[in-house]
C-alpha cells in the first residue's frame, strides 16, 4: 500500500487541482470570456489570502513529494506514528475521493458564475440550487475535506498544519465573499444565508 500511495497521491492532487481550478477556469473563460481568476498582485486582504491559498498548495506538494520519494527529512516532519492505521488510512482515501467528485459536482452546478476570489467588476448569478442548497461553500468544503483526507493517510506535523492553515484560510476567503455578495445580492443573498449553513 505505501508502494501505491507513493505513486497516487502526487497524481491524486495534479487531478484535483485540475479538476478544481484549471479546467473551470478554461471552461468559465471560454463561455463568457471573463477570467474567473480574480485574486492580483494589489496589496489587499483579498489578494493576500490568494497568495496564502498558493502558498498551501505549494506546501502540499512539498509534503506530498517527501513522502513519495523517501526523503530522509520525512522523520523531521513528525510522523503521528499512533494514526498510522489501515482503518484510518481508508478513510482518508475515501474522503479524498468524495472530496474530488462532490467539488466536480459543485463546479458543474457553478457553471458560469464560478471564480477563484472575488470579482467585482462582472456580476454573477447567485447559485442556490444542488449542492449550494445544503452549503453555500461546497467548492471550499471540497477543499478542506481533500486536505484533512491527506493528514489521515499521511499523519505528520506538516499535514496536521496544512489542513489547520487551509480551514482557517477559507473561512477568512468566505467571509470576505459574504461581505461582497451581500453588497451585490442584497436580499436575496441575506435570505439565502439565513437558510442554509454556511460550510454544511
Amino acid at each position: 500500500m505505501q508502494t501505491f500511495l507513493k505513486i497516487y497521491l502526487p497524481i491524486y492532487l495534479v487531478l484535483y487541482l485540475a479538476v478544481a481550478f484549471v479546467l473551470p477556469t478554461y471552461r468559465t473563460w471560454k463561455q463568457t470570456g471573463v477570467n474567473p481568476v480574480t485574486f492580483g498582485k494589489t496589496d489587499t486582504a483579498h489578494n493576500y489570502i490568494g497568495f496564502l491559498m498558493k502558498l498551501l498548495i505549494a506546501l502540499l506538494f512539498v509534503a506530498l513529494l517527501i513522502f513519495s520519494f523517501n526523503i530522509p527529512t520525512y522523520e523531521y516532519l513528525l510522523p503521528v506514528w499512533y494514526l498510522q492505521h489501515p482503518i484510518i488510512l481508508y478513510s482518508g482515501l475515501a474522503l479524498i475521493h468524495i472530496a474530488l467528485l462532490w467539488v466536480v459536482i459543485a463546479q458543474f452546478q457553478m457553471s458560469k458564475s464560478w471564480r477563484i476570489g472575488i470579482d467585482e467588476e462582472n456580476k454573477t448569478e447567485l447559485v442556490t440550487a444542488g449542492l449550494f442548497s445544503i452549503s453555500r461553500n461546497p467548492i471550499f468544503l471540497g477543499m478542506i475535506l481533500s486536505v484533512t483526507g491527506i493528514f489521515l493517510i499521511i499523519p505528520n506535523a506538516l499535514t496536521f498544519f496544512l489542513c489547520l492553515s487551509t480551514y482557517f484560510v477559507i473561512q477568512i476567503q468566505i467571509r470576505l465573499e459574504e461581505e461582497f455578495l451581500i453588497k451585490q445580492h442584497g436580499d436575496e443573498y441575506l435570505h439565502y444565508k439565513q437558510k442554509t449553513r454556511r460550510l454544511l
